[in-house]
Formats: C-alpha cells, sequence, structure tokens
C-alpha cells in the first residue's frame, strides 16, 4: 500500500535533549495507528511534524510524496486533518457548529467573509450527522460539552476529505458515557473502507478504539516497539514503555491495563 507518513532517521532536539530521537517510522494509506507512551514521550511532537507544525533537527519527514524543508507546507496542509485540544481553544466559542465545521474549507477558525457553496453547506451538515452532532448545528461551540467539542473537532477534521487524520487525545477529559459513545463513532470510522490512514495519540490502552491495526510506543524520544497491534501490544512492551510491570488484558478488540503485582 502506498506510504502517507515516512520518518527516517529523525531527531528533533530542544535544549541539548532529544525530544524525538532517531526514529523510523512508516504508515500506509490504509493503516491506522495509535501512538502509547508515558507523558514526554514525544507523542504529541512525532503529531506536530506529521501535521507540518514543526521541522526535525536532523532526517526527514515525508508527508503524503512531499518531504519537510522541501515542499510548501501551506499546499500540503489542506490534505492532513487535525484534531486537538489546543485548537479548540482557538475557536471562537460564539461561533456555531455548523460554521466551525464548514470553515474548515478555507483552514479557517471562525467565519469571516468567505463564500461557500450549497454543496459545503450539505457537506459539512452529512459530516455533522455521521458524527451524532446534526441536533447541535445552530448551537455555539462554547455552549457543547467536552464530549460534544471533541466530536465537532473530529467532524472538522474530516470535512475537507483529508488524506492522513490526525488525533491528539481525542477522548482526554472526558466522563466514561462520553468516552464510550466517542470510541463507538472512532471505531466505526476507522473500520470504513473510504476512511483515511488515522494516527491517534493516548495515554491509555483503554482508549484504542476498535479497528485500529498498529501501535507505536514511545519512551523518552525512541521507538520501543511498533507494528499490527495483536503482535505489538504486549504486556511486556507496555512494561518496558511506562517503566512499570503491566498486565494486559484483551476483550472484543478492546483492552485494560492494569500494575501487575
Amino acid at each position: 500500500m502506498p506510504q502517507v507518513l515516512e520518518f527516517s532517521d529523525v531527531v528533533v532536539r530542544r535544549n541539548a535533549r532529544d525530544i524525538v530521537d532517531h526514529l523510523d517510522w512508516n504508515v500506509s494509506d490504509d493503516e491506522r495507528w495509535v501512538i502509547l507512551g508515558p507523558n514526554g514521550a514525544g507523542k504529541t511532537t512525532v503529531l506536530q511534524l506529521a501535521d507540518t507544525l514543526m521541522h526535525p533537527t536532523s532526517g526527514a519527514v515525508t508527508i503524503l510524496g512531499e518531504r519537510l524543508g522541501r515542499t510548501d507546507v501551506f499546499e500540503l496542509r489542506p490534505r492532513i486533518g487535525f484534531a486537538s485540544s489546543a485548537m479548540a481553544r482557538r475557536v471562537p466559542p460564539e461561533e456555531t457548529v455548523l460554521n466551525v465545521v464548514l470553515t474548515a474549507a478555507y483552514s479557517v477558525l471562525g467565519r469571516w467573509r468567505e463564500d461557500y457553496e450549497d454543496l459545503d453547506e450539505r457537506r459539512a451538515l452529512r459530516v455533522l450527522a455521521e458524527w451524532k452532532l446534526d441536533h447541535l448545528a445552530d448551537r455555539t461551540f462554547g455552549t457543547l460539552s467536552d464530549g460534544e467539542q471533541k466530536r465537532v473537532q473530529i467532524a472538522r477534521a474530516v470535512m475537507t476529505d483529508p488524506e492522513l487524520l490526525l488525533l491528539d487525545e481525542p477522548t482526554a477529559s472526558l466522563d466514561l458515557g462520553a468516552r464510550e459513545e466517542l470510541l463507538i463513532l472512532l471505531g466505526g470510522y476507522a473500520q470504513a473502507p473510504t476512511t483515511p490512514a488515522m494516527i491517534m495519540v493516548t495515554h491509555h490502552v483503554e482508549e484504542i478504539p476498535v479497528g485500529f491495526t498498529h501501535v507505536l510506543l514511545l519512551a523518552e524520544g525512541r521507538a520501543v516497539a511498533s507494528g499490527p497491534i495483536q503482535e505489538t501490544l504486549t504486556a511486556e512492551a507496555l512494561t518496558e514503555t511506562f517503566g512499570v510491570p503491566i498486565q494486559l488484558t484483551e476483550h472484543d478488540g478492546r483492552y485494560a491495563a492494569r500494575a501487575a503485582h
């Protein structure tokens, strides 16, 4: 399958510390990746590289066939969908949910003087319905619950039919009900044949949706393990990644971890 993302000996160095430490990693267009690791492991930095928001100190990052540093990132970014809590904080709270999703067509976060066609609005309404948000189309973003805001961010990220979808901790801070609702939606989306390559960052194996195919385990900027999830996500690999003895269980494609006694 075609490669949508390639990291070749990638280093990101800040203050004499390697945040990403000689990382080699490839993502194909039919793969759904989860990145797991403790705080400070480099997970968000890897996602920022994949979204062209950061360049490596050394090594090569190739995204959708374009190498960072040798391409116009402003032409590349519309081909990438990205959702994060940091982005949510930049959304005007008085903006309607429909406009938050619609403005993805122009890569802006607040509606101003852009002209949209009926086709754009119909597309936005269809995406809202797919993420169970159509009844909130006229609500303002600032009045939504955390779970609703997370789903709006993802709907915005998929509005432009991206070739690569990046999700930075989409279930963080959600209560149990909101988390499970979002994971069901993400699992269904991940398993659809027309879905683009996906990369999701999380801290917890319980937050891995059904349908995700691969895992990258990071610790102190280096890859502890990487590959198909059923082979790579093991108690031994998690123990090495988090530095605590871990027991891992799996049931119907969902995982749970706890400290081993």
